[in-house]
């Protein structure tokens, strides 16, 4: 759900030296996804408040959280997935919030809020700092090629129907390397709970996704949207903000290709990268203060300019940019967002099972 690069990630390696050994004691710990914060906000942040952001950052949600599990981690402030929080919650990692420190809080969307109470129950422990969707990138020219005017682009059919995805393997198909994701995604659209508590469920969802296993190129949660961009591939199931980076780098360099996002009517997935604060925090009260300045509209509508995601700060969506604000696969209208369903944790027995399913597909068995 998140973006990456070599360049970022040296950025982020020096700013954290930087800020660990030239700014003393009145710091801020963050432990963040690669490059998912404007540049420009932890420099704003110390050069109101006096206090340094210290950046510390992960690649991946099962390092983020084996890492607060042993506790102890010297992280104030960590972005969490909201799949993730309720384990964490369960495990006593977070403090909870006390509303009377975060004054931005009344710019919150309740619409968002209300979407996050599923793994976070009266919204206790997180704030919604970036939120997205998982649906359907492609490319219009390529896939009305190989299928027609009356191309399902709605619909999860175009993905799922074999009749449909056989005829763009020459044109290019890819999918997210996230079973997390794809799973319910697949539960769904065959009438089953997408958080199904049931076993036979998850078999009935992988013999759906082995049918068009043979249509696939690859799995990949960062190359994909460089394909899609270069007219490498025409499909992709992936998160809207990869799409939007696809359809961006097409306007920039004039290439004429037209990429598109559906949030198919079926339903689509929508997660959520949270702020926390660790119950353990060494700099509490520091903590809050950086959560309260990123629930300002003019700063978080910094990040999403950034990255292209949409935040839950209602007040703030004046202040984006208008391709991303215009954009639906940015920021769906509430008729979509009713259509959507939460991803969410699963208990781990199934969760290993889910893995296993996963393994095997990727590997064509």
């Amino acid at each position: 759900m998140k973006r990456s690069s070599l360049f970022s990630l040296i950025k982020t390696a020096l700013f954290s030296v930087y800020s660990s050994t030239a700014l003393g004691s009145s710091s801020v710990h963050l432990y963040n996804w690669y490059d998912f914060i404007a540049p420009e906000t932890p420099t704003e942040f110390k050069s109101e408040t006096g206090i340094a952001v210290v950046v510390d950052a992960f690649d991946s949600a099962e390092v983020m959280q084996s890492k607060l599990m042993v506790g102890h981690s010297g992280y104030d402030v960590v972005v969490v997935t909201s799949d993730v929080l309720p384990s964490l919650i369960k495990a006593g990692v977070l403090q909870e919030l006390n509303r009377n420190l975060l004054s931005n809080w009344s710019h919150l969307d309740p619409v968002i809020l209300a979407k996050l109470q599923v793994n976070d129950p009266e919204n206790r422990y997180a704030v919604p700092y970036l939120w997205g969707t998982t649906g359907i990138g492609y490319n219009v020219d390529k896939i009305k090629a190989a299928l027609g005017d009356n191309a399902p682009l709605d619909s999860w059919d175009l993905v799922f129907k074999e009749e449909n995805i056989s005829k763009l393997q020459q044109c290019g198909v890819t999918m997210l390397d996230s079973p997390s994701e794809i799973f319910p995604i697949a539960l769904h659209y065959l009438g089953l709970p997408h958080n199904s508590k049931k076993p036979d469920d998850y078999k009935k969802a992988q013999e759906l996704l082995l049918k068009i296993r043979p249509y696939i190129r690859y799995f990949n949660s960062s190359k994909s949207r460089e394909d899609l961009a270069n007219g490498n591939t025409c499909l992709s199931v992936d998160w809207a903000g990869s799409v939007i980076y696809a359809q961006e780098a097409n306007e920039s360099t004039r290439s004429g290709r037209k990429i598109a996002y559906s949030i198919p009517h079926e339903g689509g997935l929508m997660w959520s990268e949270n702020l926390v604060l660790l119950k353990k925090a060494p700099h509490p009260t520091q903590g809050i203060t950086l959560i309260n300045y990123l629930l300002r509209p003019e700063v978080i509508a910094k990040t999403s300019n950034y990255l292209g995601y949409p935040n839950a700060n209602k007040a703030a969506t004046a202040l984006v940019t208008q391709r991303i604000r215009d954009n639906p696969g940015a920021y769906p209208d509430k008729e979509v967002i009713a259509t959507l369903f939460a991803l969410e944790p699963l208990p781990l027995k199934l969760q290993r099972l889910r893995t296993r399913l996963w393994t095997k597909l990727k590997s064509g068995i």
